[in-house]
């Protein structure tokens, strides 16, 4: 196989809980994952065999602040892949960005996720599922959910997943504000002995499993918040202003900046993503789906 495409969905968390810090520093996590609509798209070119035993990996991106060398989490897949299994082949690999950077939608994990996979298809690996997410977690611990995708319970330092039933349908805007945020800030200033209060996990998968989509968003949270919020007034300013719009419930994913409402009106999303995207503070805003497919719009 020469050519081959593929989508890298984002993630949401619907609910984000962090049990403890752990010895080796590690935080010990307790989430609902959702894959949604909004995609990156990955192409992956194969020239042919390199002469001199050796392979070449090349990264374009449409993104000209994103490395395209070793530093990449796309091409340390390709190269993980390709040493392993004695890949002697000079490739290019073509990241078209459409999730925001540096947003807590694990872009770049979905990006090394997908060329995971791709890789393995190109190549005629054959690694099972299971036999990627285990090379995928020594890269992050985002990208075994990301390999999997759909609506997952998370838990460990993000590497222990149990699939869940499909969230119930609905319509999901995505805003991005003019912020970056750092993960490494968020939790090293989170007080896990002092938080004040724990998203109800097991009340969110048994909406879930019931296709209960009010049940659902009326147990979002992310412990992360308390950090995030406090540094950056704007996420709240954002969830508000989703629930002015309609939003059945809002909430911030991963370490942010990135805030998600929730809508379980056609219409009425369409008009509050209109609403937001007149709005100075935010740089990106999308409205999807969960799941894998397509944008709605």
């Amino acid at each position: 196989m020469n050519y081959l495409k593929i989508r890298a969905h984002g993630k949401i968390n619907l609910a984000l809980d962090v049990l403890r810090k752990r010895e080796d520093g590690y935080h010990e996590v307790r989430m609902i994952m959702q894959s949604v609509g909004l995609y990156d798209s990955i192409e992956i070119q194969n020239f042919g065999r390199m002469q001199d035993n050796t392979y070449k990996i090349e990264i374009e991106t449409n993104l000209r602040f994103l490395p395209t060398n070793e530093k990449n989490l796309a091409y340390k897949a390709a190269a993980m892949l390709m040493e392993e299994f004695g890949l002697n082949y000079s490739i290019k690999i073509r990241i078209k960005k459409m999730i925001p950077v540096a947003a807590g939608m694990a872009g770049g994990s979905a990006d090394c996720a997908a060329v995971l996979k791709g890789i393995n298809k190109m190549f005629g690996l054959r690694l099972t599922q299971e036999e990627l997410m285990d090379r995928g977690v020594t890269l992050g611990a985002d990208i075994p959910y990301c390999i999997m995708g759909g609506t997952a319970l998370s838990e460990g330092i993000g590497d222990i997943l149990t699939p869940l039933s499909p969230m119930p349908d609905c319509y999901i805007i995505l805003a991005k504000p003019r912020i970056n945020v750092s993960t490494k800030f968020v939790y090293t200033n989170l007080q896990v002995d002092k938080l004040p209060y724990h998203p109800d996990i097991d009340g969110m998968i048994e909406a879930i499993e019931a296709n209960d989509f009010y049940g659902m968003a009326d147990k979002l949270g992310n412990v992360l918040e308390t950090v995030t919020e406090t540094e950056y007034p704007v996420i709240n300013q954002i969830k508000r202003r989703m629930i002015e719009l309609g939003a059945v419930n809002s909430l911030m994913s991963g370490s942010g900046p990135t805030v998600f409402g929730l809508f379980d009106n056609r219409e009425v999303a369409k008009e509050a993503y209109s609403a937001l995207k007149g709005w100075d503070c935010l740089r990106q805003v999308y409205i999807t789906d969960g799941g894998n497919g397509d944008e709605r719009y």
